[in-house]
């Protein structure tokens, strides 16, 4: 019987060519959309209702649907609009890439907008109050008040939303990007051997535990109280966090 490990060294490296395209993918996704999220987040808890109602529709659309029908209808969709073709936009939206980094990007916007919201919510109002009787100003409160709290109260749901959307970049696949994916395929097409699919999701496997240990060590570091637990110490009261 032919196990996994029988596959000859050379379908490891084919499968392992792809792997740039997908971390490319991913990266370029997760860092856009990460700070796409974070405005969209302040819009969706604005005080004006036109604000609200774009953030809100937007994050509805993106949550409500596919992303592998997204993906179609950028790829294949805008370049029905010859508007689209004469635009400046065009040279970009030709590529089976970009397209992908963008309906990738729209769609992790959505969800991580919704973590970073929670995370937004979760700030005590006490501490920002405080750093209001501290005479910080709007932007200084959200930086060394706010901001940091809501991302340690976020990074949870935002590791589960990294782990989805390294899977994600798999779909991109169907728009003829040779990541690890579709390299596989082919493979498994040409060989009639289901092994490739399996090296692939290997591949997966690892990227998305070195992911998952590098968010759960960010955790760590941002939260004094899981070091506290750690080295037995207890922290002296700082009073509001990030004031000095």
């Amino acid at each position: 019987m032919v196990t996994l490990f029988d596959e000859p060294a050379n379908t490891w490296e084919l499968i392992a060519n792809g792997l740039p395209w997908t971390l490319t993918l991913a990266a370029s996704s997760l860092a856009l959309g990460f700070f796409l999220a974070v405005g969209l987040a302040l819009l969706r808890l604005s005080p004006v209702p036109p604000l609200r109602w774009f953030a809100y529709g937007y994050v509805y659309l993106f949550r409500s649907t596919p992303l592998l029908v997204q993906i179609f209808l950028i790829y294949y969709g805008l370049g029905q609009f010859e508007a689209v073709q004469k635009s400046f936009l065009w040279p970009f939206l030709r590529e089976a890439h970009w397209c992908a980094i963008l309906a990738l990007t729209l769609n992790t916007t959505a969800y991580t907008s919704e973590i970073i919201r929670g995370g937004l919510q979760s700030v005590p109002w006490g501490q920002v109050e405080a750093a209001k009787a501290c005479g910080m100003g709007l932007g200084l409160r959200f930086r060394r008040v706010i901001f940091p709290q809501a991302i340690r109260q976020a990074l949870p749901g935002y590791g589960n939303e990294i782990v989805l959307m390294i899977k994600s970049t798999s779909l991109a696949s169907t728009i003829t990007i040779l990541d690890m994916t579709l390299i596989a395929r082919k493979e498994t097409s040409a060989t009639f051997s289901i092994e490739p699919l399996f090296i692939a999701a290997a591949f997966y496997l690892a990227i998305n535990f070195l992911a998952t240990r590098l968010v759960m060590w960010v955790e760590f570091r941002l939260s004094p109280e899981l070091r506290e637990a750690k080295t037995g110490k207890t922290l002296p009261d700082q009073g509001v966090v990030g004031a000095r």
